[in-house]
């Protein structure tokens, strides 16, 4: 499905070009979203969803595979797997950043591909959740990231791109391309110790009209789970008898 949105962050685009680059540093933004380690290009994590009692849990990857500095576009593809083994999603996801006087507006183009239980929310939902949790990733970008500008535009205070090998120096202009250049040869993973992420609960997310669209859909499953259960028990009964 394709999802389009946009997001607007008060910095100009130079910088936001390249804090958005630095995907180390902005992940912890993104609600339900836990980096735990870094392989040269690869960022690896999980993203935690909920909808009422059902919880579900994302193990996966992401690459930046383009980062064109000359139209301030870069291109990120991401997958994972549900640890439960109860669906998978994949998206690629293009960003293009426009400069509005001393802000910039992010235009977000996904085209995701998602199996399992949350995709019978369908595009609808999904493109309202998803608009939800861009607002609060934006405004947690604000907050905790961009607030402090001296820090975000100091090449020296800031992580080093995924392609920038450790010890390696580069100039301000040679960092917003790093990040297309080949990663240099990797030791190994490199373990990112971070808080774990609280779940993001769908049901709040979508709010209003669209959680009432998602109320069949829980009362189903929660259904489903209930009568499992009690499956479950039947059989143990019969077997002690």
């Amino acid at each position: 499905m394709k999802i389009e949105d946009n997001f607007r962050v008060e910095v100009p685009v130079e910088e936001a070009w390249k804090v958005l680059l630095d995907l180390e540093r902005i992940a912890p933004c993104l609600p339900g979203a836990q980096l735990t380690e870094v392989e040269g290009n690869e960022y690896r994590g999980t993203v935690k969803i909920k909808v009422g009692p059902i919880t579900a849990q994302y193990k996966g990857v992401a690459e930046i595979v383009e980062a064109d500095e000359a139209n301030r576009k870069v291109v990120l593809k991401a997958e994972g797997r549900d640890t439960r083994g109860q669906g998978n999603a994949s998206a690629t996801v293009v960003a293009t950043l426009v400069g509005d006087g001393s802000a910039t507006v992010v235009n977000i183009d996904t085209d995701l591909n998602i199996t399992g239980k949350v995709a019978q929310f369908g595009r609808g939902v999904m493109a309202d959740v998803s608009s939800k949790l861009l607002g609060q990733f934006a405004d947690n970008l604000q907050k905790d990231v961009l607030s402090g500008t001296p820090t975000a535009t100091t090449p020296s205070a800031a992580p080093t791109t995924p392609s920038t090998a450790p010890g390696a120096e580069e100039s301000p202009t040679e960092a917003g391309t790093a990040a297309a250049e080949p990663a240099a040869k990797s030791e190994g993973p490199r373990k990112i110790e971070s808080p774990e992420a609280e779940p993001v609960d769908l049901m709040d997310a979508a709010g209003g009209a669209v959680g009432k669209r998602l109320v069949p859909l829980l009362a189903a499953l929660v259904a489903l789970v209930a009568l499992r259960s009690i499956l479950k028990r039947r059989k143990r009964r019969r077997h002690l008898d």
